[in-house]
This record gives structure tokens, sequence and C-alpha cells, in this order.
């Protein structure tokens, strides 16, 4: 395959797990809202595959690459641009009520402040995707896709559902119609496949980087577990009894238990 195929499958890999984000939304074509309890087992679930996704897949593969202190500085690295990007643009707080609302220009803000979030997981897709077209890929429509990059788009496209439920629920307050909240939703993750492309072509330029890629990714995925989607289960499952811990718990739970036998595949 030549590397514009492999790129393009890395990029429609990526805008999968986008239009997974509208998934988020369909909920709202049937049912006015969604309760807390669900949306904080949500969030669970989402933090769980996303931890699995960072330990069992990228770290795991990352030390089959190279040395723990590749990982480790990869890891260090990846949250420290997270922090760093917080710092800069997150003192512009974007509320999704004003996706709806906002002009051009505005818009191109959301996004630039949205590929905080979005792009870390664009990232883990690059380079889940370093070794395509490797005879002990899985064959898939005539490409060998390695079983990382299945894991890892299968990984971040069910974690992207309850983002975009959360996004979907401040618009459908607003009155906005139902495929607009699809939209938004897949808006919100549009760094994704940017991002995935991005980090293929990084590791296919700098190979010997790859450990460091691996850890990059899952220090970033982390960190946004621990300081966005648990606390924002706790936020919302505050009004709910024992604080919504049981759920996000449960939740959590469920979300490891799905991932680790896609482990083994």
């Amino acid at each position: 395959m030549t590397l514009l195929e492999n790129f393009t499958l890395v990029f429609v890999a990526g805008f999968i797990t986008a239009l997974a984000t509208g998934i988020g939304a369909l909920p709202f074509f049937v049912f006015d809202e969604i309760s807390d309890r669900r949306n904080v087992v949500l969030w669970g679930l989402a933090s769980g595959i996303m931890i699995s996704a960072s330990v069992f897949g990228l770290i795991e593969e990352g030390l089959a690459e190279g040395t723990p202190l590749e990982i480790v500085a990869g890891i260090a690295a990846g949250v420290l641009l997270v922090v760093l990007a917080h710092n800069v643009l997150l003192d512009v707080n974007i509320d999704p009520h004003e996706y709806e609302e906002a002009d051009f220009k505005k818009l191109v803000l959301i996004l630039g402040i949205l590929t905080v979030h979005s792009f870390p997981e664009g990232v883990a897709i690059g380079v889940s995707f370093a070794d395509l077209g490797f005879e002990s890929g899985l064959q898939l429509l005539g490409f060998s896709v390695p079983l990382l990059a299945v894991f890892m788009t299968v990984a971040i496209s069910i974690h992207n559902v309850p983002e975009g439920t959360a996004i979907s629920i401040p618009l459908k307050s607003m009155g906005v119609p139902n495929w607009k909240l699809v939209w938004w939703a897949v808006f919100s993750s549009l760094p994704q496949p940017i991002g995935a492309v991005l980090a293929f072509g990084f590791v296919q330029v700098a190979r010997e980087l790859l450990p460091f890629g691996f850890g990059f990714a899952a220090g970033a995925m982390i960190y946004l577990v621990l300081t966005e989607f648990i606390p924002e289960a706790l936020d919302i499952g505050a009004t709910l009894p024992n604080g919504g811990k049981p759920e996000l718990a449960g939740g959590i739970v469920v979300g490891v238990l799905i991932m680790v036998p896609l482990t083994f595949i």
C-alpha cells in the first residue's frame, strides 16, 4: 500500500472515533433527558476504558518496543503538554451553550480549546498504527492493520459516546434540534483524526521515538481521566446518594472488564 493510502486509513480511523461522539446525542431522539445516575455511569465507563487502553494497550506495547525510562519520559511529556495547554487555553471557559451562538471566529477558538481534550486521543490512534502494513497485522480491507490499532480505535470510540452525551445535554436545554446535537458532538472530536495523522507521520519518520510516543499518548489520556472525566462524573453525581461514587466505581469496573479481553485477541 502507498504512504497516501496508509495516511488515509489512519485518518478514517480517527474520523470514526469522532463520529462515535455523535452516538452520544442519539438518545435525545427518544428521551428528553438522561438521568444523572446514568450519566455518571457513562463517565465511569469512559474512564475505565481509557485507563485500560492506556495501560494494557499503549504502555504495554511501549515496553515491548523500548525501555521503561523511555515510557516514563513519554508519560511525563504527555502530562506536561496537557497541563501547559490547559494553562494557556482553558482560562477561557467554553460551554456547549456557546456552540450554537458562536460566529466563525468563536468556533475556531472553541475548536482550538477542544483540541486540548481530543488531540491526545488522536495521538493514541496514530501511534497505534505504527506497524501498519507489517505482515503480522489483521487483514482488513486490503491493509495489514495492527491489532493495537483496532483495540485503540474501538476503545476511543466507546469512550467518546458519553462525551457526546455531555455536550448534548446543555444544547438540548436550549431547544437545539436533535440532528444538530449530533453535529456538535462530532464537531467536538474533529481534532482526533488530525492528531492521528500527525502522530502516525511522526512515528514513521522517527521510528526510534515510538516508545516515547506510546508513553506520551498514555500519559495524556490518563491525566485527562484523572483531572476531567472523574471530576466531571463526581460533579454530576453530587446530588445522588453517596455522591454518585458507587455508580462511578461501577462504570469504571465495567469499562476495564470490557477492554481487558481485547488485549488478548
